[in-house]
């Protein structure tokens, strides 16, 4: 997708990489190819932006963030901009029935070879303050047992845009990329709190 490639060339990156710039460790655990599914800790809508801008032109078009439906589409102008410049996976907060199975455009893109970037609390917290993990990231990985799960922390972006903010303040942002997780039998409670110590530790 043109527009998604050019937004990140003209704007994204040099936002990102050069006036704030950012140190990433573990840059080989990043998947070059899908399905791969990235969980990362939630400060700052630059979280987004600070990891898609990490792979190289040809993979981006295959990473694919999911958003709340009800704040990324609840308007015209931000369904375009969510479905056009980052292709996003809008997910409704409670799904009835008639919308089916409350994960199917995840599988869906898992099934097409992406690679999706998920926040398993939910919503932005305080910068630098790591809300506990909600267990929707282990019913994905057990449903899809041979996806790999790739957990990101994110330390300064909560620091050059926090919440509620529109003025960004540059400010090095910390990225360090994991090994893969894979989910190996364990309860859901389980397999979620292993995810968010291997984030803190980090």
């Amino acid at each position: 997708m043109w527009i998604k490639k050019a937004f990140f060339i003209f704007l994204v990156r040099p936002l990102v990489l050069i006036i704030s710039g950012v140190s990433l460790k573990g840059k080989e655990n990043l998947p070059t190819k899908g399905p791969a599914i990235l969980v990362a800790n939630h400060n700052s809508h630059l979280d987004t932006m600070v990891v898609m801008s990490l792979f190289s032109l040809k993979t981006l078009e295959k990473v694919r963030p999911i958003g709340a439906e009800d704040y990324f589409c609840n308007k015209p102008y931000k369904k375009w901009l969510s479905t056009n410049l980052i292709d996003l996976i809008a997910l409704k907060r409670r799904p009835s029935k008639v919308d089916g199975h409350p994960f199917g455009e995840i599988y869906k893109a898992l099934d097409n070879g992406d690679i999706v970037l998920l926040f398993p609390e939910g919503s932005r917290g305080d910068p630098e303050v790591m809300k506990p993990f909600k267990t929707g990231i282990a019913h994905i990985a057990k449903d899809n047992p041979s996806v790999p799960v790739i957990p990101l922390s994110i330390y300064g972006a909560g620091k050059a845009l926090p919440r509620g903010e529109a003025l960004f303040v540059p400010f090095i942002i910390e990225v360090n990329v994991g090994e893969a997780i894979f989910y190996n039998g364990e309860s859901k409670e389980e397999y979620t709190a292993i995810l968010e110590q291997s984030i803190k530790s980090s």
